[in-house]
């Protein structure tokens, strides 16, 4: 039986998982990874992902975390048994996205953290979920613990990484790509270019959700990964006739 691994975003923690990991859990074996906290690159979070969790996998990454599961799948294909990308990119940073991020890290080098994070709050939200009550809070508080260094260490990470794209039609698993209508910060036509590219990848765009869909949306996005998940199950061994 294969394992589902939970790959939190850029500075996201449990948290970011918390509606779904008491209903994907009553189903199947789930595990949160924090490898993006302790190691410096992407090709090192993944390595390590692999070693630390054995046996076949169930990739289940959203922002960061999904281009952290491409790039186990780009090392260890055999041992990915499907991937489900929430609002992520197989792009690599343009020089804007890259020049944004190098300043976001000057900032938060100079103690202006917060500065940062709640303009960056209005972006991850679908506006009408920046009026729901705690929903902010519970971002902001879980950047906050994630701490400056780990912020620059996984913005460094991130705009590290390799275009992803070309090695997108060689992707065998099953794979499932989600994305808030009103995603920002990854838009749409990034998932549409994965699924597009992706062999029998399967696309759904989440309404009402922006970059933080888990969040957002949490019914819809349980149910749509537990309909994909169920399907990843092999099928019962025929009964050997009498």
């Amino acid at each position: 039986m294969h394992s589902v691994i939970l790959l939190p975003g850029l500075a996201s923690d449990t948290t970011l998982w918390r509606d779904q990991l008491p209903a994907l859990a009553a189903r199947h074996l789930v595990h949160v990874s924090d490898v993006h906290f302790r190691f410096d690159t992407l090709p090192e979070m993944a390595a390590a992902l692999l070693a630390e969790c054995p046996g076949r996998l169930v990739l289940v990454g959203t922002s960061m975390g999904g281009m952290l599961a491409l790039e186990a799948q780009r090392q260890a294909p055999q041992r990915v048994a499907g991937m489900a990308l929430l609002g992520s990119s197989a792009r690599a940073d343009t020089p804007e996205l890259l020049q944004l991020r190098s300043d976001a890290c000057r900032l938060f080098e100079q103690g202006r953290m917060d500065e940062v994070l709640r303009a960056n709050a209005f972006l991850a939200f679908h506006p009408n979920s920046t009026r729901r009550d705690g929903l902010v809070d519970t971002y902001l508080a879980f950047v906050r613990r994630a701490g400056a260094a780990a912020l620059i260490r996984q913005n460094r990470a991130v705009m590290a990484r390799i275009d992803s794209r070309p090695l997108l039609p060689q992707v065998a698993c099953p794979t499932l790509v989600l994305c808030g209508e009103a995603d920002r910060l990854a838009p749409p036509e990034h998932s549409q270019e994965i699924a597009a590219a992706i062999p029998g990848a399967r696309l759904e765009m989440v309404p009402g959700a922006g970059h933080l869909l888990t969040l957002e949306q949490p019914a819809r996005v349980n149910a749509l990964l537990l309909g994909w998940l169920d399907g990843l199950r092999p099928a019962a061994p025929a009964t050997a006739p009498r």
